[in-house]
């Protein structure tokens, strides 16, 4: 047997919608890593941008184990002296909840051209509501044709 190596042409992207309601922080992000990578479909090459497309519901409601809403801190740089930011999960949290699952996410994603191709195709939202019903919709029809036939 051959292996396959496809094509930018052959990919054949999906939109997945993902709850964060009252979910772990680090479980999901390893979800939406996978989904974004393409480690779902069977025919993975590694070189090739293969992941699907995600939307994340109910950011402010995700959850942390132990302490990690007190001890754990983001950093920002601003490139002048003394421009180092540090800031508390929580305060984030309640400022941009978006960014929590953004930032573990891209930790997990690959650190090049491709991860920041991957990172374009996720989009988070603090509530339920989301413009990207006809993305989702399209891809339900698509799965109820192919069971019919």
């Amino acid at each position: 047997m051959k292996s396959v190596m496809l094509k930018n042409t052959d990919v054949t992207r999906a939109w997945h919608l993902i709850d964060a309601k009252d979910k772990i922080l680090g479980r999901v992000a390893t979800q939406i890593a996978s989904l974004l990578k393409g480690k779902h479909k069977c025919d993975i090459t590694p070189h090739i941008d293969m992941g699907d497309g995600v939307v994340v519901i109910n950011a402010a409601s995700i959850k942390v184990t132990g302490n990690k809403m007190q001890e754990k801190r983001y950093k920002r740089y601003s490139g002048y002296p003394s421009g180092l930011k540090e800031e508390p999960m929580e305060h984030l949290l309640t400022r941009r909840p978006t960014e929590i699952i953004r930032h573990a996410v891209k930790g997990m994603l690959p650190k090049n051209k491709l991860g920041s191709r991957m990172l374009k195709r996720l989009k988070v939202y603090v509530e339920d509501k989301h413009p990207h019903q006809r993305q989702l919709k399209a891809e339900t029809s698509q799965k109820s044709k192919g069971k019919k036939k």
